[in-house]
């Protein structure tokens, strides 16, 4: 099951604490303060990572906390630094703080590495203390605790399309289609209870498609499935908006599609704006098909194209023009 939220809390490291020490030696039996300081704690780093493509393990795993810095030792020597507490996500994951909601992190591509929270410093050995006046400190330092911050994760899945659309209008079936993916499919309202993903290859040009679970009006009062997956077609340069057919005339299809555009800019006017490819779906079940694409074309203002899911009729011109209009990934 896709976890697409989750809330932990992370720590770095706490500083070592700083050594009180004095040299004893044959010659030198009053040799002064030689206490080292304290080793540095471990930091806390993301690492944005396309193994992972949900956030299930922090469901299971809420707090995180990297290793603290050891005790300084005599002879000035310092402690041993605590490692770096490497915390891989995927990419598309966003990282904000639970009680401000500040980003401090957006994880965008393989291999990302930021550097959430620094370790505290070691504490100063007692030979740091050391003064004219004061020729034999008992003194060192504790050591600066590290940081701890309560995060919410929000993984927004990364694809070129995001295919939207309301319940049951063909949007797994065309998914499954294009691509090698195998949604769950079936003939009842809100199949797909998670974003899926199928991958688009012709020759050395791939795209990714997301399909987005299915949006009715009123999704933003929480009815049906609400706006909960919407996040994971904010970052799809291209939207295609899969309109039923083969139910209503085209009064019920532009009014289905100037709702499904209202619920878009209810959630986000960025989504609102988003570049959309108007598809109407099952067109053999309309032998009046081409004369519904074209009034649609016009009523709307946008690109329409006909397709059948089930038979394949359009595929390959929709696969073409979106591989004409989606920009390549740098």
């Amino acid at each position: 099951m896709l976890r697409d939220e989750a809330e932990i809390i992370v720590k770095s490291g706490d500083g070592g604490p700083g050594k009180v020490s004095f040299r004893h030696e044959k010659f030198a039996p009053m040799g002064g303060p030689d206490g080292g300081d304290g080793g540095r704690g471990g930091d806390i780093v993301l690492a944005a990572t396309t193994h992972l493509n949900t956030l299930a393990l922090f469901v299971r795993k809420s707090r995180w906390k990297a290793p603290s810095g050891d005790c300084g030792g005599p002879a000035n020597c310092s402690g041993k630094s605590g490692e770096d507490l490497v915390i891989e996500m995927p990419c598309g994951t966003v990282v904000r703080h639970s009680k401000t909601g500040e980003i401090l992190a957006d994880l965008t591509h393989h291999g990302q590495r930021i550097i959430l929270a620094a370790g505290g410093k070691g504490g100063g050995g007692n030979s740091r203390y050391k003064s004219a006046t004061n020729q034999a400190p008992r003194q060192a330092g504790k050591g600066q605790k590290g940081v701890e911050l309560p995060l919410k994760l929000e993984l927004k899945l990364i694809a070129d399309v995001g295919i939207i659309g309301f319940p049951n209008a063909g949007k797994s079936t065309l998914l499954s289609r294009l691509s090698a993916a195998r949604p769950k499919i079936a003939p009842y309202p809100f199949t797909t209870l998670e974003p899926q993903l199928g991958v688009v290859a012709r020759g050395e040009r791939t795209l990714v498609l997301a399909d987005i679970p299915g949006l009715i009006e009123g999704a933003a009062e929480g009815i049906g499935l609400g706006h909960k997956f919407l996040r994971h077609v904010e970052r799809c340069p291209y939207l295609v908006h899969l309109i039923d057919a083969a139910d209503g005339e085209i009064d019920d299809l532009v009014a289905r599609r100037d709702t499904l555009d209202r619920e878009l800019g209810r959630f986000s006017q960025l989504l609102a704006d988003k570049p959309q490819l108007l598809v109407l779906n099952k067109a053999d079940a309309r032998p009046d098909v081409e004369e519904l694409r074209a009034e649609l074309a016009a009523r709307t203002g946008r690109e329409v194209l006909a397709i059948s899911g089930v038979s394949g009729y359009g595929l390959h011109e929709l696969e073409n023009r979106l591989l004409e209009l989606v920009p390549v990934r740098v």
